[in-house]
């Protein structure tokens, strides 16, 4: 088994980073393999609505010059997912979100089922905001959002700060302990024949109503 963790810091060995390691030496001691990628400090796309993924059907998007494409693929290979951003005015990086925007208009179908959890470092304020933010790409792609023992958040401002935050270290354990056995139950109930539940066509309801308009 493997986790995918993506750090959505500018800041390569930041804060986001260190809660990040510490969610994968818990995965890691339970024997889940672990990636840990940095996405980078350079300009990324955000999604344009162009809609040529979903017409493609081909899991990528159309813009290939930043890391997009290549983390669909490494999430697609991985068996979970946790995504760790700094807050930014009580949200995840904006580079991050235009990141996931593509990642999972794009690549959404291959992600399906697999446990994930959003993690959010910051100064002060915020953090609950930035996790939840990060975690809805989960609830709406039918991912099970895997718990901690508190929210999935941690403290510090400059690299290093976030070692004098105990509890919030203790919550990136947790979390990676509470995802090696979420991952393992899964592997378990695949062994016995159970599979994921079939996707049922959506049905699409709009609010704005054509009769109202006419009127």
């Amino acid at each position: 088994m493997k986790v995918l963790l993506i750090n959505g810091s500018p800041r390569m060995q930041g804060n986001t980073n260190r809660a990040l390691e510490e969610a994968a030496a818990a995965l890691e001691a339970e024997g889940v393999q672990t990636q840990l990628v940095w996405i980078g400090n350079k300009e990324i796309r955000g999604c344009i609505a162009c809609g040529i993924c979903g017409k493609k059907g081909d899991n990528r998007c159309v813009f290939d010059s930043d890391p997009c494409n290549g983390l669909i693929q490494k999430a697609a290979a991985a068996d979970g997912l946790i995504v760790g951003s700094p807050v930014y005015y009580a949200g995840a990086a904006g580079t991050l979100i235009g990141l996931l925007d593509r990642m999972f208009y794009a690549g959404g179908s291959l992600l399906r089922f697999k446990p994930a959890a959003g993690i959010a470092v910051a100064r002060r304020a915020g953090t609950i905001e930035a996790a939840d933010q990060i975690n809805k790409y989960f609830q709406i792609n039918n991912m099970p959002v895997v718990p901690s023992s508190y929210w999935n958040i941690a403290f510090g401002r400059v690299p290093g700060d976030v070692e004098g935050d105990g509890e919030g270290l203790h919550t990136m354990r947790t979390l990676g302990r509470n995802m090696a056995w979420m991952l393992r139950c899964i592997e378990a109930g695949r062994e016995a024949g159970v599979t994921p539940p079939e996707i049922e066509p959506k049905t699409w309801t709009h609010y704005v109503r054509e009769d109202v308009l006419e009127g």
